[in-house]
């Protein structure tokens, strides 16, 4: 109002009782200052389950695979996942080893149909390989 951008007449209901009335002290607000607490910092702990440690041997040993995965299908089963449910399955009906265990799974997939490639291991056509035929001999 005294800067001329509101007219007397288009004053707010209130501005007469803040006149009448004013705050004992400044209705300013400043954001109280907060510490970053080192105790609070690590309050989430972390989650592991049993099949995180199969998922995580999973790619280490035969990696993501040739493509990406294809999320866009409702009912969509990554391989891993295929291979930690066979693996779970597996290890309530046996008893073995881990190692064994998981070579296991990847020859139960096998026979289902899935194909497993280790990291690092070219991929083999039947194009591919080279028939070397035998030297003959003269005579």
């Amino acid at each position: 109002m005294r800067s001329g951008v509101l007219k007397p007449a288009e004053k707010p209901i209130w501005y007469d009782v803040y006149v009448a009335y004013p705050p004992k002290r400044a209705p300013v607000y400043v954001k109280p200052l907060t510490r970053p607490s080192p105790k609070n910092a690590n309050t989430v702990p972390e989650i592991f389950y049993s099949e995180d440690k199969v998922r995580a041997k999973f790619y280490e040993q035969y990696g993501t695979g040739p493509r990406p995965l294809d999320l866009s299908k409702v009912n969509f089963i990554s391989t891993c996942q295929r291979f930690v449910d066979r693996y779970m399955e597996l290890k309530s009906h046996n008893e073995q080893y881990d190692t064994a265990l998981f070579e296991e799974t990847g020859k139960a997939l096998l026979q289902d149909g899935i194909v497993l490639r280790r990291r690092g291991f070219p991929v083999v056509d039947s194009l591919q390989v080279k028939v070397v035929a035998e030297p003959r001999s003269v005579g």
